[in-house]
């Protein structure tokens, strides 16, 4: 079981608690870590340090990307040409037009920066909708168990919400532009004119980034099992 001791303790430090009372429900919460028991704390502070954890993992997930170089500088992420179009991009390259894709690949990856910050209402959203079953299964799930909860519950809400906002991005700094030249000055690239949705690419690649640093956040804070200690409120 992965439980984010750090989501418990926003929970609890919010509310009104004594001293003895809070020693004890951390006390259940360290058995529930050692023994993958959740009987022991109620639904409600199960969900709400859930939701609480998740809330902070989110926020960064989103703060983490939807900066400038958030998705350009970060190898992992980082959008690059579609495997369809590689031999395109190498055939320009090797005519001395690198220039050209290194231009198309950054367009594409400042729209995706612009439009991430748009799925931090989308994730809250989702949180609202959490219920006990679903606290429960990422609870008892593997160190990606919240991320694939997101995937489901927001995907279809993201991709509606970053298309849009793609495509201007990708308008305002020319990447349309910038990929039908690329299309029209590569050795065989007409064979591709026409033939695929740049906007639905950069999206998907966007879902994919932003689902992948949530997902190393969710590892990076899921707990050792360990009796965790009074939190400083």
């Amino acid at each position: 079981m992965r439980l984010f001791v750090l989501g418990i303790t926003l929970a609890l430090c919010s509310s009104q608690f004594t001293a003895a009372q809070l020693d004890q429900v951390l006390k259940k919460a360290g058995e529930t870590l050692q023994h993958r028991d959740t009987s022991g704390l109620s639904n409600e502070k199960i969900v709400a340090g859930l939701k609480q954890a998740l809330q902070v993992s989110t926020a960064k997930a989103v703060a983490l990307t939807g900066r400038r170089d958030g998705f350009l500088k970060n190898a992992a992420i980082k959008i690059v040409l579609p495997p369809r179009l590689e031999t395109v991009g190498r055939g320009l390259r090797m005519l001395g037009m690198g220039a050209k894709v290194d231009e198309l690949e950054v367009g594409m990856n400042r729209a995706a920066e612009q439009a991430t910050p748009q799925a931090k209402q989308i994730f809250l959203a989702a949180l609202r909708k959490m219920t006990f079953d679903d606290a429960r299964h990422i609870l008892t799930g593997d160190d990606t168990a919240a991320t694939e909860y997101f995937k489901r519950t927001s995907s279809p809400d993201l991709t509606v919400a970053f298309s849009p906002i793609v495509h201007g991005a990708m308008e305002r700094v020319g990447v349309v532009q910038q990929y039908n030249q690329v299309i029209k000055s590569a050795p065989g690239g007409s064979a591709f004119a026409g033939q695929f949705d740049i906007d639905k690419y950069v999206v998907s690649k966007t879902l994919d980034g932003l689902f992948h640093v949530l997902g190393e956040q969710e590892r990076n804070r899921s707990v050792r099992i360990q009796p965790p200690r009074p939190p400083r409120c």
